[in-house]
């Protein structure tokens, strides 16, 4: 009998996610899902920063260290809110998934963004705050202008790309049809974002 290939899930996930998380059906949630959270939502943070011209008015020292502090816990905790959301539509959806196996399709199917945040922060060294300025000045100089539609470019392929890996991780641990499983992605973002709002409301109410 031919042993089995090992499973490299932060390698293999890429192109052939199914057997990712057919192989980690049984592990428990462990240090890599929450370190692969935690680099989503710094990804977010930074992009954030970007939207909100942060690079005009702070370093680059003060952007990266915000948002590796903020970006790491808010990550961490959307990766359980979203698997809690996700875990309990596509039970109700007539799957049956563990909590464990949503965690890892969510954080494991962003393994993408998580190269992409190593992207972000290699052009950010190099360019400097001028990357966190939505609209920069028209003279930036060429090698600066490539590496800005370098982070644009990555951040929209790799989170396209991640998308595609939780749609199939959703349909492998669920039964799904990659149809369905895709209408479960989109409702479980739907909750998350009025979530989301639902907290931002609630933050200028409670402000002075």
């Amino acid at each position: 009998m031919i042993p089995t290939e090992p499973i490299r899930p932060l390698h293999d996930v890429w192109l052939r996610p199914r057997r990712v998380f057919r192989g980690l059906a049984e592990a428990p949630v462990g240090f890599v899902d929450q370190l692969l959270g935690a680099a989503q939502g710094v990804l977010v943070c930074l992009a954030w920063s970007r939207a909100e011209d942060a690079g005009k008015s702070n370093s680059i020292a003060q952007i990266l260290g915000t948002s590796l502090l903020l970006g790491s816990i808010v990550g961490i905790a959307i990766l359980y809110l979203m698997a809690a959301i996700y875990t309990r539509l596509g039970n109700r959806a007539g799957g049956h998934a563990a909590h464990n196996q949503v965690v890892h399709v969510l954080a494991y199917g962003g393994v993408p963004m998580a190269t992409c945040l190593a992207v972000w922060v290699v052009t950010a060294l190099l360019a400097g705050e001028v990357c966190f300025i939505q609209s920069p000045q028209p003279d930036v100089e060429g090698f600066v202008e490539i590496l800005l539609h370098l982070q644009v470019t990555s951040y929209v392929l790799l989170g396209l790309w991640s998308i595609v890996l939780q749609v199939m991780g959703f349909s492998e641990i669920l039964g799904f049809t990659p149809r369905k499983a895709f209408a479960l992605w989109v409702l479980g973002q739907l909750i998350g974002a009025l979530f989301a709002l639902l907290l931002l409301v609630l933050r200028l109410l409670l402000l002075p």
